[in-house]
This record gives structure tokens, sequence and C-alpha cells, in this order.
């Protein structure tokens, strides 16, 4: 790798690389600098080319096949189902083909497992060997430094929002607080997240407000006696609505989020969430669990912290979203907001990818310092 000056010649010049993953919408945004070309996800005989996990390409032979394909490696998720030493497998073969490793920390507890250990070894085999490590907030890029001696580059969350959608939620006379607990994966807390809102819910009815709650829920769960108990609490609730579907397709999702005065967060453990991005694209206040970095993924106001066990709490952050006119579904304030935010986004975004492209080129030339690397 050469070390030196870049030329505005090469600083324009076409870069292409392995993203873990591909397709994910989140890297579509972040690598969208017309720099930037990012090879499609392999796909293996036989199988769904929507399902991209466990990723063919975090495969030490593959980089070997493909060493003149890209000149790169960003790995983002889609890690847990590899053994140990096998990511430190994967950026041994990526450096012995010349490819610098970029690594982006989403998570510092894995999400979808009840037991991260096996992934947090994961994370200290990724601070080891990549050569620049990003993250979304300098709450995580603080744990980064604190954790694993590492500078982390703190580059925010694009937008989730298709520019694209149309989005016409209709308005309706009381206030309604959204939760979504999907399929309840291990790092949500349905029963407790459910009995919090019902509590919250009561104390603002008895002071006077017209609320109820809609909780969301889908028919395949992966945790069937935490489903059973949400179903029990909506029962017993006359503030709790319960809406029980299959998977809902993305223009769904975002007509059911659009008509919320207020969406709840239901993690019991967590770092960064696009959920909350997706809410803020739409103009939808989060009421936000005070775990991870909620919270500073945007603070401008329309994000309610509480601590996820408290009841008067997420009260209190509730009332503290309602106090902006824009919380209103349907109503000229959200729709102005959405708008307004459609223009922030697209700007975000391009600097989101630029910033990335630049990281890139840096490494690529030799101009970024690679620390963290092992000799």
């Amino acid at each position: 790798m050469r070390i030196g000056t870049t030329t505005d010649a090469e600083s324009a010049a076409p870069i292409t690389i392995v993203s873990i993953p591909a397709g994910h919408p989140y890297v579509q945004r972040a690598t969208a600098d017309p720099r930037v070309t990012v090879l499609a996800d392999p796909v293996a005989p036989g199988t769904d080319p929507a399902v991209w996990w466990p990723p063919a390409a975090l495969d030490p032979a593959w980089i070997r096949a493909y060493a003149d394909e890209a000149s790169l490696l960003h790995i983002h998720f889609g890690t847990e189902s590899f053994p140990p030493g096998h990511l430190t497998a994967c950026l041994d073969a990526a450096h012995a083909v010349g490819w610098p490793v970029v690594f982006t920390l989403h998570d510092l507890e894995h999400p979808q497992l009840g037991d991260s250990s096996a992934y947090l070894a994961q994370l200290d085999e990724l601070m080891a060997g990549a050569d620049a490590v990003t993250t979304l907030t300098v709450g995580a890029a603080r744990t980064v430094r604190e954790r694993w001696g590492r500078r982390a580059t703190v580059i925010p969350h694009p937008s989730v929002l298709p520019r694209s959608a149309a989005i016409e939620p209709a308005l309706g006379s009381g206030r309604v607080v959204g939760v979504h607990l999907k399929d309840l994966r291990p790092g949500v807390d349905g029963p407790g997240t459910v009995r919090v809102l019902g509590a919250a819910l009561r104390a603002l009815r008895d002071a006077g407000h017209d609320v109820r709650g809609e909780v969301r829920l889908h028919h395949r769960v992966r945790d069937a006696d935490a489903a059973a108990e949400v179903r029990e609490l909506c029962a017993a609730s006359d503030a709790l609505d319960l809406v029980e579907h299959e998977r809902l397709a993305d223009d769904e999702l975002f007509a059911a989020l659009a008509r919320l005065d207020a969406c709840v967060l239901p993690y019991r453990h967590g770092t960064h969430s696009g959920w909350l991005e997706l809410c803020w694209d739409l103009g939808v206040p989060v009421a936000a669990p005070r775990v991870g970095f909620f919270a500073e993924q945007h603070d401008d106001g329309t994000v309610a912290s509480f601590a996820r066990t408290d009841p008067a709490e997420l009260a209190t952050a509730l009332g503290t979203l309602w106090s902006a006119p824009a919380s209103r579904p349907a109503s000229p304030a959200r729709d102005a907001l959405v708008e307004q935010r459609r223009g922030v986004r697209s700007v975000m975004d391009a600097a989101i990818a630029e910033r990335h492209a630049e990281l890139y080129r840096r490494l690529l030339d030799g101009t970024h310092p690679l620390e963290g690397r092992t000799a």
C-alpha cells in the first residue's frame, strides 16, 4: 500500500468494495457515493436470493478467489453464524490480498441473541484486526475507546424511509401510542414493555388525556410464552389494543407508524436503532428506554428517554413528546415536519456516503492511520 499524497484523479477514481452485507438498505445508502461500487451478496445455489445470511463473502477462500474483483472489505453485521477465529481468518485473508478492512460497530450487544458472549468475542477479533472502525454515536465511540483502545469515526445513521414513499395517515380523535413487538426477538421485552405502557397510559388517562395503546405482534413469534403473556396483559387492560398480523410489507409498516402520536421502543438492551430512524423520517416522536445510545441518535427533542421498568417516567416522556404540535399525525405541522426532514435527509445521506467514500480512499492510498493492525 503506497503512502503519499492523493491526487484529484485518484480521489475521483472508482472504488469497488465487498460489504457484509451488500443488499441491506443501510449499506445501500451509506455507499451511494458515485465513486463506490459494492459487489452483490453471493447467493449459494438453491437458496433464496433475498436471504443474505450467513454471508458467503465472509470466508477466507471466497476472499482469495475474488481478490481481483474488489479492493476493500467493510463488515457491518451478519457475523453471528461463525465460530471463534473465523473472522480473524477472514481479516488475515483480506490483508493478504491487499484489502484494508473497515468495521462498523452497530451493536455492542447482539439484538438477535439471548446470550451475546460469543458475539462479544467476535467484537474482540474485529477490533483487533480492522484497519478502521466506525460507529453511529459519540457514546458508542467512547465505549470503543474505553473497551478496545480504538478510535472510532462517528458517522450517523442514514435515512430509512425511501424517498418515493407516499404516506397518508388518518387522524383519529384521541392519541395513539404504539409499540411493535414483531416476532419477540431476544432483545425485545414484550411483557415488560406492555406492562409498563399499560400503567403509563392509565396514569395519563387519570390525568385527563384521551389516549390508548396499540400493541402489534407477529403471528409467528420466537417466544410463545412471552406472546401469551402479552395477550393476557392486553386483554386485561381497557387502554391497550392488541393487533396480531403477519410481517408487514414496507408500505404497510410506514402507514402503521405514521398514524401514531408516539412510538415506544420495546428493547431490553440495545445500542442503536434503525426503527428509531424510521420514526424520525416519518415525524413520529419516540419514547426510548434508557439503554444503549438511542437518545444520541437525534438530539432535537423528538426522542425522550425513560427507565424501561418505570411507568411514571414513560408517562412523563410521552407528555413531553406531545408538547410539540407536530406530534399529531395527519396534521399540517406533522406534514411540514416530514417534508422538512426529507430535505435534511437528502443532504445528510449524501454527506454520509461521501464520508464513507473518503474513508475508503484514505485507506487505499495509505493516508489513513492504520492503527490497530497486527504486523
